[in-house]
């Protein structure tokens, strides 16, 4: 006999196949940011680079960027929809935590790995030489100087706190509309200061992207492992914490009038969902 959730798997009849477009554009346009201003910041040929000699400065600058650009894709009108995963540790999550139904997990993880690659490739067919280059290397992610077990626990660590700030604040009244914002700001920070360590991945997706076309799969079970092992545990110790009912939705921002996979996966009406999220509601949500 199939469980109560494996039934309501398999009795979702629609093929979400908007959601799964929404989340390979995002992630490709996430990376193809991500090129581009390796190339601004990066490239040896770049009036930036003689302008900010120290590379913590243009590390900043390139935090700062992504942050901007994570913000800017989150709150999108596809953002809304899909629900701005666009990262397969956080798909994984949120499965864990019965948000999803398994044929979307599939749908959303390959979208991913398939938008990032042609991410890279739109970037390549513009800046294809300065791309290349050995200082912008396709925007590779690698384990820095200080090896790879600095490099897994640093991702491993970033990616938990990552999906325990989302978990947080999604799940509170107040902060839920600002879950976005907050995801985009730890972006920019990890850039900033744990990039020497690994990188700055936190998404396997995001690093074959780049490795595919560099050709470079240096310490890549680096980036396959620590990112879902650090959002797993981050939703586990939540769920513990708080129990399954405290975790509304698996979207970044619901309180917009776009459709809703998850809640149609948990059979809840997007109505419904919207007045979980009401002032009458908060209560419904973890306020504590």
């Amino acid at each position: 006999m199939p469980s109560p959730a494996e039934t309501r798997t398999l009795q979702i009849r629609p093929q979400h196949w908007a959601e799964y477009a929404i989340e390979a554009a995002l992630l490709g346009t996430f990376m193809l940011s991500a090129c581009v201003f390796s190339v601004f910041l990066f490239y040896p040929g770049s009036p930036v680079v003689r302008l900010l000699p120290d590379p913590l400065h243009r590390r900043v600058l390139m935090g700062v960027a992504m942050g901007a650009t994570a913000v800017a894709l989150n709150y999108s009108a596809w953002g809304k929809q899909s629900g701005a995963h666009y990262n397969p540790a956080v798909t994984l999550a949120f499965a864990r935590l019965g948000k999803i139904a398994h044929r979307d997990v599939v749908g959303y993880v390959s979208a991913h790995f398939a938008g990032a690659v042609a991410g890279v490739f739109l970037a390549g067919l513009v800046i294809r030489k300065m791309l290349a280059h050995s200082d912008v290397h396709y925007a590779v992610t690698r384990p820095g100087a200080s090896g790879v077990v600095v490099a897994f626990v640093a991702e491993a660590v970033i990616s938990w706190i990552l999906m325990t700030v989302v978990l947080t604040t999604s799940n509170r009244f107040r902060l839920a509309p600002y879950t976005g914002l907050f995801a985009g700001l730890l972006v920019a920070t990890f850039i900033a200061i744990e990039a020497p360590l690994s990188g700055m991945s936190m998404n396997p997706a995001r690093t074959v992207g780049s490795g595919f076309w560099a050709h470079d799969w240096t310490s890549v079970w680096i980036y396959f492992t620590a990112p879902p092992l650090g959002m797993l545990l981050a939703a586990e110790l939540y769920v513990r914490r708080h129990g399954p009912s405290a975790v509304f939705c698996a979207k970044l921002h619901h309180q917009n009038p776009k459709r809703c996979l998850f809640c149609e996966y948990q059979g809840r009406s997007k109505n419904l969902a919207k007045d979980c999220h009401s002032e009458r509601g908060e209560e419904s949500l973890v306020s504590r």
